[in-house]
């Protein structure tokens, strides 16, 4: 991907609107929140819909999960025969309703029935197919490596590691130096990420690990021109031009508009408050004012209060 900065897929928030919103500004790649593959091919309500998933949009993995062969290549062929362009495996997920089903990072603790996983996917379509996951389950079991070398040699095309173990879920630091294992066995580009939030982190994570490329996600939060710096300042690729004052401004309502159709009204206006949230963190907003923007019932209110709460900005760089 180029440049190779990419969105993590994170719940709730890489929804279609988040990631079109990225992508205008500059990313080589972004992924899609996680979606269960057998609530997918069974059409149960809610899923197909988190499921807009811009499958057909260039630059766009569209990231599975599960923890049978069956259900995951059957997603993987409806998800290609609706214009996918790359499937993503999710590995990596922490979350306990994830793995408390044996789906996600629980697949670390058991590499013969993912590799079966990954062999079923790559079997399936004639598209890329790609792995994200952590460096092991726990201090005990970081088997990350060893989950590549067959990764790769099933058919996988490129792998992102977050540089912490499932049992850290968040706590602590990634471990960038530990990704670099990974790299050193690998023939397809590792990705790096974990605690990347800014240009500097990213150089520093790429120094570290000796992967091809860094993937973004909580530091894109508020944020979604940041790929697009990092981008800029490690790989050359043109520097974006971050919104300020009543640009901003216009780029927020734009944003919370998208979120309104794509989800509609009362859906939209729930999803969104934690978007505007960070917008007006970044802002510097006052806190009154926050409350007013965060608890308005009417979108027309809150279009109106957002150029209040936000046209002081300048702007955050990376």
């Amino acid at each position: 991907m180029t440049p190779p900065v990419m969105l993590a897929p994170m719940a709730g928030i890489t929804d279609r609107p988040f990631r079109d919103l990225v992508m205008r500004f500059g990313a080589g790649l972004v992924v899609s929140e996680m979606v269960a593959s057998q609530e997918m091919v069974q059409s149960r309500p809610g899923t197909r819909e988190k499921a807009e998933l811009g499958a057909d949009v260039e630059n766009t993995a569209v990231q599975i999960a599960g923890r049978e062969a069956h259900w995951m290549a059957e997603a993987a062929r409806q998800l290609a025969d609706r214009g996918a362009r790359i499937i993503d495996i999710n590995m990596g997920c922490p979350a306990r309703k994830v793995t408390n089903g044996y789906s996600g990072s629980a697949l670390m603790k058991t590499p013969d029935h993912a590799l079966r996983l990954i062999e079923a996917v790559v079997a399936a379509v004639d598209l890329p197919v790609t792995l994200k996951t952590r460096l092991g389950w726990d201090d005990n079991m970081k088997n990350a490596g060893q989950i590549v070398a067959q990764a790769q040699e099933a058919g996988i095309r490129m792998v992102t590691i977050h540089g912490r173990t499932r049992c850290q879920f968040y706590k602590g630091t990634a471990d960038w130096a530990a990704i670099r294992a990974v790299r050193e066995v690998a023939r397809i580009p590792v990705i790096a990420n974990g605690d990347i939030i800014d240009a500097t982190s990213a150089r520093a994570a790429l120094t570290q690990s000796k992967a091809d490329g860094v993937m973004v996600g909580r530091g894109a939060q508020g944020r979604p021109w940041l790929l697009a710096e990092i981008a800029h300042s490690l790989f050359g690729a043109p520097l974006p031009v971050v919104p300020q004052g009543g640009a901003f401004v216009d780029m927020v309502q734009g944003h919370y508009q998208a979120m309104l159709e794509f989800y509609g009204a009362e859906q939209g206006a729930r999803v969104a408050r934690k978007h505007l949230g960070w917008y007006m963190t970044d802002a510097a907003t006052p806190d009154a004012l926050r409350r007013e923007v965060l608890t308005a019932r009417s979108p027309d209110t809150v279009m109106t209060l957002l150029a209040d709460a936000l046209s002081s900005s300048e702007g955050i760089a990376a």
